[in-house]
């Protein structure tokens, strides 16, 4: 079962915070693990768990339950992409945290009015708050679902925002990337009913193009994820896969190119050599370091 464990971040931790979501990287003391007993809940962390982090919240020295009704300033849902490591390498400025978990943040929600989690979850990040900041383990996902239901829809595009899922937990983490992508098509493409692939120039509704990753996601830090400029509009009418595959690329001047990979059959070596030659339809400077990304990794071209 897919468990959830849940920190509370406090005011003066604010710095911190930020460059663990920049980092990709949460961490804690050894003293904070061992004193509170909660190694062994860290440990039992996955690849694909979640890790709720609650940011501002009032004074956690009250009855249990005290929390219930609390207000936080801010709410961060991510998701566990190492399990617990040790590292010495510096990350942050005030000490070394060198228990550490990496993660990928799929949601940061900080509303001017403050929000609350269920009760379990809201107990849970109280515990938190008095033992500096350990993890306390929840199994399932239900309360992140719920409170992802909660959040008012993104849309842009095809994309509702809406919840739609089998199960307690089988698509909590996708409804999540969904989101993710509803904002950045709407950040990137506004409200546009009709958008150019950048590969091959075709204007298509916008259900056929894609906001795609120049550098992929996978490989991409939080700061990289949200930048315009590794967006790229591509048609689903072939060249979104040509290009996460690798089978084009776009060299310095901005040319689509036909890598080896395309030679694979007769017919997929046509497709490429097709929008071989091409420009890349608004190319700006700052895309060049994800095509350059792109060319060495994916398409294996220097």
């Amino acid at each position: 079962m897919q468990k959830t464990a849940y920190v509370y971040v406090p005011t003066p931790s604010k710095t911190n915070l930020e460059v663990g979501l920049a980092r990709g990287l949460w961490g804690w003391r050894s003293p904070t693990l061992d004193r509170a007993e909660s190694r062994q809940a860290v440990r039992s962390l996955n690849e694909g768990d979640l890790l709720v982090l609650g940011h501002r919240g009032p004074n956690s020295r009250v009855a249990p339950g005290g929390w219930n009704a609390a207000v936080l300033q801010r709410v961060i849902i991510s998701e566990i992409t190492r399990p617990l490591f040790t590292a010495e390498d510096e990350v942050w400025t005030d000490d070394d945290y060198p228990e550490r978990i990496g993660m990928d943040v799929l949601e940061d929600v900080s509303p001017s009015e403050g929000l609350t989690l269920g009760s379990g979850a809201m107990e849970a990040l109280r515990l938190s708050a008095n033992k500096q900041g350990a993890a306390v383990l929840e199994p399932g996902v239900v309360e992140v679902t719920r409170f992802v239901e909660s959040l008012p829809p993104v849309t842009s595009g095809s994309d509702t925002g809406s919840i739609s899922h089998d199960g307690e937990t089988s698509t909590a983490t996708t409804v999540l990337r969904r989101r993710e992508q509803a904002k950045m098509r709407r950040a990137r493409f506004g409200n546009a009913t009709r958008l150019t692939c950048a590969i091959c120039g075709r204007v298509l509704p916008t259900r056929f193009v894609r906001a795609a990753h120049i550098k992929r996601r996978s490989a991409a830090s939080q700061v990289e994820r949200l930048m315009l400029a590794n967006i790229i509009p591509a048609c689903l009418m072939g060249c979104d896969e040509l290009f996460e595959h690798g089978h084009i690329y776009v060299d310095r001047t901005g040319t689509i190119k036909a890598s080896p990979k395309a030679e694979e059959t007769a017919d997929l070596a046509a497709v490429a050599a097709r929008l071989a030659g091409q420009p890349v339809s608004g190319l700006t400077e700052d895309q060049e370091p994800f095509f350059s990304w792109h060319r060495r990794h994916i398409a294996q071209q220097v």
